[in-house]
């Protein structure tokens, strides 16, 4: 095989797009925040994941998404080859602080499509237990 001066065999292997992430970190989760009739809607693209992949808790004001899934997609030929397999493994998480007085009964959450929906209330000021008083011995 004749090259030409100043290349070789491996320079169409080592480009730039070999070195390029697949998936940068800044894509995951895109969320659109709105204000709808008193409550926030948080919009959270979620393309790939199924309803069973995602969790949501709240602890201390802090609401928080996590998304993980694991992939494995396997080929093969008429006698049982392996032609190809591929697997993934992702998890990504977010968190937004709705305040403490905000509890897990407020929160609704929807999934549909790769889209996730999640509703809470725009003030909802922590409720104080009510004042007792305490005996003196």
């Amino acid at each position: 095989m004749k090259l030409l001066p100043g290349f070789s065999l491996f320079d169409d292997m080592f480009d730039d797009n070999f070195f390029r992430p697949v998936a940068k970190t800044s894509n995951f989760m895109k969320t659109d925040i709105r204000e709808v009739d008193g409550n926030y809607v948080l919009d959270m693209e979620l393309p790939g994941y199924k309803k069973e992949d995602i969790q949501i808790s709240l602890k201390e004001g802090y609401l928080t998404i996590s998304a993980s899934r694991n992939d494995h997609k396997e080929e093969s030929d008429d006698k049982g080859n392996v032609l190809r397999k591929e697997r993934f493994t992702g998890t990504c998480t977010r968190s937004f602080y709705v305040s403490e007085g905000v509890t897990e009964e407020d929160i609704k959450a929807k999934f549909d499509n790769g889209e996730l929906q999640v509703t809470f209330p725009k003030d909802k000021p922590k409720e104080i237990a009510e004042t007792k008083s305490i005996a003196i011995e």
